[in-house]
């Protein structure tokens, strides 16, 4: 009996020792199988390589740069023919991760007096010589019409530039800034020789007038500064913004075309494009300055304003601006800053082409 019951304990024991063996080699296996699927799945367990230095900062403006196929929307009155002509994207967008600038750099003085004669006749001398020969200067538009007009708003249509190449392909943007001007014949012109054109005007009638097929008009003045947040929208005098903003809420990356005539509002608005790098969306700049006095905000005496208005025209030609066209206004009065001095002036029209513009 004491044999017989010695077998049956070992037996039992040794049953045990197998159970528990099995389960183990179970357990083994299983937590194999769970280790190798889990490393077969991408993502899972297996580390990114090492970024190269920059790829986050490349990739991130890769994000912001929009798409070729953005699609351009603007409010019009007429609903039947809005989209047409502005379905194209600009291509031209400039790096929005430029280090943001506050005042421009102001050029050395003209002489060690720093008086208003040494100022003037320096700003005189560059507003009145070409820095750039231009083979095909073309005023008031491309039609073939002769206009009388008192103001040769002048484009250059040379081979060598990219202007004429647009235009050929119907893939020209102008937009004209103005305060109640009565001519249109530059915008009417431009825009009958294939251009896409926008005037803002803030005396129209309406928010959006969309006249011809590729002539638009918009109840927008441009200014330096945005409105105030904190005045009512019906206690402004007219609809301001800056053109960052409007070139923002109408999708638009470049204007191979900008006609300016702010009525000496000009000098800050310049300002303003050139701190916030708007300027280099432009191909071509045709802008008429005022000299009779220093300008809205402009502070300072009379030689600190010309040097001012130097170092913006300066601030231009280090963004790769030329000089191609100067016309002094002899309709107007003869006057500088008050002053009937150096034969100069009150009104000139300057015309400036991006050579770096493609």
């Amino acid at each position: 009996m004491l044999c017989r019951e010695l077998r049956l304990r070992w037996r039992t024991c040794t049953l045990r020792l197998l159970a528990l063996c099995l389960a183990a080699l179970l357990c083994t296996h299983f937590s194999a199988e769970l280790r190798r699927k889990s490393l077969s799945q991408p993502g899972l367990l297996v580390r990114e390589p090492p970024k190269e230095p920059g790829a986050e900062l490349y990739n991130r403006r890769l994000e912001e740069v929009p798409s070729k196929r953005q699609v351009i929307y603007v409010r019009r009155s007429s609903g039947s023919s809005s989209s047409k002509g502005t379905s194209q994207a600009g291509v031209h967008r400039r790096d929005t991760l430029q280090p943001a600038r506050w005042h421009i750099d102001l050029q050395p003085w003209a002489g060690h007096s720093r008086s208003l004669e040494e100022e003037a006749r320096r700003f005189l001398h560059y507003i009145t010589t070409s820095q750039i020969a231009c083979s095909r200067l073309v005023t008031n538009g491309l039609t073939d019409h002769l206009v009388d007009t008192q103001k040769p708003w002048t484009v250059c249509l040379d081979n060598k530039f990219s202007l004429v190449h647009q235009i050929r392909s119907k893939q020209c943007r102008v937009y004209s800034l103005g305060l109640g001007e009565e001519e249109n014949i530059f915008e009417f012109s431009m825009a009958s020789g294939g251009c896409e054109v926008h005037r803002f005007d803030p005396s129209l009638p309406s928010a959006h007038i969309h006249e011809a097929e590729r002539l638009w008009h918009h109840r927008l003045s441009v200014d330096w500064r945005d409105p105030n947040p904190a005045i009512a929208p019906h206690r402004l005098h007219s609809n301001t913004k800056k053109l960052k903003t409007i070139l923002n809420e109408f999708g638009h990356w470049k204007i191979d075309v900008l006609k300016a005539d702010m009525e000496s509002a000009e000098w800050k608005i310049l300002e303003n494009l050139i701190l916030e790098g708007i300027i280099e969306q432009i191909g071509q700049l045709v802008l008429e300055i005022h000299l009779h006095w220093p300008g809205f905000e402009v502070s300072g005496n009379d030689s600190s304003v010309v040097r001012y208005w130097y170092s913006l025209f300066k601030e231009l030609e280090h963004k790769d601006f030329k000089l191609f066209y100067s016309y002094k206004d002899f309709s107007k009065p003869q006057l500088f800053l008050k002053k009937d001095v150096f034969n100069a002036s009150s009104c000139y029209i300057l015309s400036w082409i991006n050579t770096k513009w493609t």
